[in-house]
């Protein structure tokens, strides 16, 4: 192909070789919006009210195909240069120097594919040969995503793309967990691949939550798979694979199960403990962020991958109902700084009608006291949870950075939370990136909201422990931000010791200086999630895979020191 302006996204074949495609002009994509580099308004950017009039009846008189056209150039496609990494498949145009790690990650990284019927399909969790197999041997759909981003900024998209189709399969599955059949849009949190060697035959057998602890199913699966096909799609400029029956059908069933209709009054997601990335018992059922800004973000990307035809113009307009709640509700009620705190401090309870300012009855005496000394006078973020009667004032790492590459947070409040990592860098940082929740739940609070496991103990595992898979998230929310020295010095100190002590999934202590007590070595996605870190930057333009800008008409005059209208 000669320049952009003869690509028909319609016409790429998802067949295609890297090669093909490496001769393409870069130049125009889009970039990270702290680098200031002038491009036309993708189609990420067009705003809710765009997509409102989408679903008019006057839209039924457009042309669906027109809609994909070359204007949209600049949201589907990311740069596919390969990262100057120490591997095969490198290239040389790049003067970046690698870090001796990453070639010793690309390796590891490689070792722990997963192959069906000769094809790679994904990547286990852990290759620790020293422990018990347990679940680690098996793809996880979450975990796999910090694997799928390393791999389609390396121009190697097949492995993802055969990832995304097969776990499309799983879902078609009928799920029963003891007599009781789950939702039909469920994906499933891992599979296996069983090879019959008497047959030379390979089967896949899926885990929907019947195996887990808690016999809970996933509730994130389904999100990070429409991330991931999004990624994918920006990565290959390849609209292909996204328009595919299956793949359109498998949205709307994921988009059926969470924009069902119910009892509740809020726009967020209600969610039981253990549906997400914290897999165990530790009181974030209700509202937890972490899926809320999943769920926010999912939502965004299938606006830009359904199709506008008679069966997902009814999602899309749903869809854009939904984000304008939640967005609205996320920012104003889930947001704390230090003006909402001191406003909560002084709450009134019991109050009644639509004049209430203490909206959720939530006691003041209820705040704990770590928060007044956690609580810095520039920073901010969003708290883990809030539901009647309850807020959960907890750091949560994934919710808050899926939060900002999501345009969830407004850019004031992205900053903030920025600005509280800084100046809480101890607390959250430590000696090995990040703590994945703070603070850690301790003694009688512990035994009450975790039921005494003996796993979470304090500053451990999911309760204040440090999962270097984060990292590559942090570095994504660095660089959409404009703080890439942030990410920097969070690499430097994974670069200081996560190799040398064999890739482990997550560290203990306080300042996450222990590797942990049950921690499986070689860890896939803390491998994948250094590599995507380094890369990402190396060169920020691959942020646009996971990141998008804000709409315009999700903006609320909700500022970075707003309270709750008191």
């Amino acid at each position: 192909m000669d320049g952009p302006q003869e690509l028909n996204l319609r016409n790429v074949d998802s067949q295609s070789t890297i090669s093909e495609h490496e001769d393409f002009d870069f130049s125009r994509l889009d970039r990270p919006r702290t680098l200031n580099i002038d491009r036309q308004r993708s189609f990420d950017e067009r705003s809710l009210s765009e997509l409102s009039i989408g679903v008019s009846p006057r839209f039924g008189a457009r042309n669906s195909e027109a809609n994909r056209s070359l204007e949209n150039l600049d949201s589907l496609c990311s740069p596919a240069i390969r990262s100057g990494v120490n591997t095969p498949a490198s290239s040389a145009r790049n003067s970046f120097e690698p870090h001796a790690m990453v070639a010793e990650a690309w390796d590891a990284l490689r070792r722990s594919l997963v192959y069906f019927r000769g094809k790679p399909i994904g990547t286990i969790a852990a290759l620790d040969n020293t422990e018990g197999a347990l679940n680690y041997d098996q793809v996880f759909v979450r975990d796999f995503v910090p694997s799928a981003l390393a791999f389609l900024i390396n121009g190697e998209h097949e492995i993802v793309k055969d990832f995304l189709l097969k776990t499309l399969r799983l879902q078609a599955w009928e799920k029963k967990i003891d007599r009781f059949k789950l939702g039909e849009g469920v994906l499933p949190a891992s599979f296996k691949v069983h090879h019959d060697p008497v047959r030379n035959t390979d089967t896949l057998v899926a885990d929907f939550g019947e195996s887990a602890i808690g016999r809970v199913a996933p509730v994130d699966s389904g999100f990070w798979w429409i991330i991931l096909l999004r990624a994918y799609t920006k990565s290959t400029g390849d609209l292909s694979l996204a328009e595919t029956p299956q793949c359109q059908k498998g949205m709307r069933l994921i988009l059926t199960l969470c924009l069902s209709e119910g009892f509740d009054t809020f726009p967020t997601l209600l969610c039981a403990d253990g549906c997400s990335m914290i897999d165990r018992r530790m009181g974030i059922y209700g509202y937890p962020i972490e899926i809320q800004a999943l769920f926010f973000m999912a939502l965004r990307c299938a606006l830009v991958l359904l199709k506008q035809d008679q069966e997902g113009k009814e999602f899309v307009e749903r869809i854009v109902k939904r984000l304008h709640a939640l967005s609205y509700h996320i920012r104003s009620y889930f947001w704390l700084d230090f003006q909402q705190l001191n406003g909560i401090y002084r709450y009134k309870t019991e109050e009644y009608s639509h004049t209430a300012v203490n909206k959720f009855n939530v006691i003041p005496d209820s705040i704990p006291d770590w928060v007044f000394d956690f609580m810095s006078m520039r920073g901010g973020y969003f708290i883990g949870n809030v539901s009647p009667a309850r807020m959960d004032f907890r750091w949560f790492c994934l919710g808050n950075c899926v939060a900002i590459l999501s345009s969830l947070a407004t850019p004031e409040q992205s900053m903030a939370i920025m600005d509280l990592i800084e100046e809480r860098w101890e607390e959250l940082v430590g000696e090995m990136p990040l703590k994945i929740t703070y603070p850690a739940l301790e003694s009688h609070e512990w035994r009450i909201i975790t039921g005494c496991d003996p796993k979470n103990t304090r500053w451990s595992y999911h309760n204040g422990g440090s999962w270097p898979v984060l990292l590559w998230l942090l570095t994504a929310a660095c660089i959409k931000t404009g703080r890439p020295q942030i990410a920097r010095r969070a690499i430097e100190l994974t670069e200081s010791r996560l190799a040398k002590d064999n890739w482990p999934e997550y560290y203990d202590g306080t300042l996450g200086r222990f590797i942990g007590k049950q921690a499986r070595k070689f860890q896939t996605w803390s491998i994948a999630g250094y590599l995507v870190s380094k890369m990402m930057l190396e060169d920020p333009s691959h942020l646009g895979m996971i990141s998008l800008e804000e709409d315009r008409q999700t903006k609320t005059f909700i500022k970075r020191s707003a309270s709750w209208t008191f």
